[in-house]
């Protein structure tokens, strides 16, 4: 049975508790006790939901250039751009977490929850974002995103 061959995109593991095999779906982190008999997939060629939290620094090109933090914001693209890389490279050295920059600087509501968008299915996002979420494997941290809300930084939490 461990020459066994699964339909594309799941995996066989073994339950911590029973013991027992169980079958991974790796697209939707979903899990079943029944062999698959067909390839694991959503209607995109991924996850059918992801959850991510994000960074928003918005400029004065945004759609609404005002945020929590900021009546009026009156910073430019490339500020916008040149202040989220500060913070990117703060999350890749180790020395903040995104939810912790989030919640001090974000200019999205979400930053009282660390920037936590909760659980989202495609559609219901700017396009531009969406690509992105969807693409991020759980735990990795998108590049700098462009949305007509202003620019992000994105990390798929799962």
């Amino acid at each position: 049975m461990s020459d066994e061959i699964l339909p594309e995109g799941w995996e066989k593991r073994v339950s911590r508790s029973t013991g027992q095999h169980y079958y991974l779906n790796v697209y939707t982190k979903e899990s079943q006790w029944d062999t698959p008999t067909s390839p694991a997939s959503s209607s995109h060629g991924g996850p059918s939901k992801v959850q991510c939290s994000h960074l928003l620094v918005k400029h004065e090109g945004s759609r609404r250039p005002a945020s929590w933090r900021e009546d009026n914001i009156t910073r430019t693209k490339d500020e916008a751009i040149e202040i989220l890389k500060g913070y990117e490279e703060k999350i890749k050295s180790g020395d903040a977490t995104l939810a912790d920059l989030a919640s001090k600087y974000s200019d999205c509501s979400s930053a009282k929850r660390g920037g936590d968008l909760g659980p989202f299915t495609r559609g219901a996002m700017q396009k531009p974002f969406e690509d992105a979420a969807f693409a991020l494997k759980v735990g990795e941290l998108s590049d700098i995103v462009d949305t007509d809300s202003g620019v992000h930084l994105i990390l798929r939490t799962a």
